[in-house]
């Protein structure tokens, strides 16, 4: 499908340059060939005018020829122009050709191409002239038309060795570029199938269970059995609404739907919610799960919301991947800046893995991740989250004895109330004085 577009879009990058150089060539080749038209029709015309000043009229009727193109013959020759000379009745008096061709006689001042039937093909002007209205006879000039024919023809074969090696440097470029264009489109195509495949693969296995549950029940009269049953559709169904939560969340994230809530939100106080909510789950597991803030007041710019689940991903994972020890979270500020970590005493993340941590779907190991109910989206969704704040998340990890996640987010200062100016407060007091004076001076103006 991707070659099959990539072809499509090199062919028609090649067939818009092709009818672009082409429309190109066509205005190039007429600009070229009228200009040398008219070069040798002013030529010609020029010709004309200055042999018909060195005519030599014998009693106003006619033309000494002998005295008239002496030496037009020898000047005709160094400039490929030829004369004729007609009488008033068109007989053929006087050339500068070989021999006379054949061709008829008829004015036209503004030239014309005409091929004799030796081949020759020339360009000729001819004229009337006169001595008052007395009709002396006919001028015809003539030029080589392979002036203007052989020039066209080379330029033409140049123009079309020029429009194919063009062709072939737009097809090549075409296919380049068009190669490059598809490739995002490529990786997107591959993620979305991937994405599709392990959405389907993780809401296909609990529905079986949960179809299984069910028949199960329905075919055990048992009620206590039957309850149990229902215990674990229960879960299933919670497990697929989580999932089902997050597939949402990253949906709308990349489609821009919901528009991101920017309020000043204090990070410490926010931090120190969610770990009141964690602390029944690490007390489940005896883990220590302990906090600390060097501010107390950590202001930072974005969505409360979006923030209580970034953090609630992060400690939720480190609770769920650590079976002994503790979990630390941390908060400090400068002043640009608030780093948060989450460091544990888990199981650690193998540095292979770490590149692709933040994938969705995504499992250090699946069985036993699946197993335990993750569903591989939770630090995509924390990533996700992060860059929303334009922050940083990364992670860090000691397989088999610890994992640190630091998250890194832009601050928002404390707005500081100005301290008011004596000098200013004065004369605030001063004016108000005044002012107060005034109305008094103008009320008792008044009585």
């Amino acid at each position: 499908m991707f070659q099959t577009t990539r072809r499509r879009l090199a062919l028609w990058y090649t067939i818009v340059t092709a009818v672009l150089l082409l429309l190109f060539s066509i205005g190039v080749y007429t600009y070229v060939r009228t200009t040398l038209v008219e070069r040798v029709d002013d030529t010609l015309n020029h010709v004309v005018e200055i042999v018909q000043r060195s005519l030599v009229i014998e009693d106003g009727k006619s033309v000494n020829i002998a005295a008239s193109f002496r030496n037009s013959e020898e000047a005709s020759e160094d400039d490929r122009i030829d004369l004729e000379w007609f009488d008033a009745a068109g007989n053929l008096m006087w050339t500068t050709f070989a021999s006379a061709h054949d061709i008829p006689l008829h004015v036209n001042p503004n030239g014309e191409t005409i091929i004799p039937p030796d081949g020759l093909a020339l360009r000729q002007i001819t004229q009337r002239i006169k001595s008052g209205p007395q009709l002396l006879g006919y001028l015809r000039v003539s030029h080589p038309w392979f002036e203007v024919s052989k020039p066209s023809r080379q330029l033409i074969i140049d123009l079309a060795v020029g429009i194919v090696a063009m062709l072939m440097t737009t097809c090549g470029i075409g296919w380049l570029l068009s190669g490059l264009a598809m490739k995002p489109v490529r990786e997107s195509y591959q993620q979305l199938k991937q994405f599709t495949a392990d959405a389907s693969h993780e809401l296909r296995n609990p529905i079986a269970v949960i179809q299984t549950n069910v028949q199960v029940a329905l075919a055990d009269p048992d009620e206590q059995f039957q309850r149990s049953q229902l215990e674990v559709i229960e879960r299933l169904t919670r497990r697929l609404g989580r999932l089902v939560d997050d597939l949402l969340f990253l949906a709308r994230q990349e489609s821009g739907l919901v528009p991101m809530q920017r309020d000043r939100t204090n990070l410490t106080t926010l931090l120190q919610e969610v770990i009141e909510e964690q602390q029944v789950l690490a007390q489940e597991k005896s883990l220590s799960l302990t906090y600390s803030a060097s501010e107390s007041d950590a202001f930072v710019q974005g969505d409360r919301n979006q923030l209580i689940r970034l953090f609630t991903n992060l400690i939720a994972n480190a609770i769920h991947y650590t079976q002994t020890g503790t979990i630390t979270v941390t908060l400090s500020a400068t002043h640009h800046t608030v780093v948060a970590t989450i460091k544990d005493t888990g199981i650690g993340i193998p540095a292979k893995d770490l590149s692709h941590i933040f994938d969705r779907f995504y499992r250090v190991d699946p069985a036993r991740s699946r197993s335990g109910g993750g569903s591989g989206l939770g630090l995509a969704i924390a990533k996700i989250i992060t860059d929303n704040h334009q922050g940083q998340l990364s992670l860090a990890s000691d397989l088999g004895k610890s994992t640190t996640a630091t998250v890194t987010l832009p601050i928002k200062p404390t707005p500081t109330k100005l301290s008011p100016n004596p000098a200013v407060s004065e004369l605030s007091k001063i004016e108000k004085r005044l002012k107060t004076g005034n109305r008094k001076h103008v009320v008792a103006k008044s009585d």
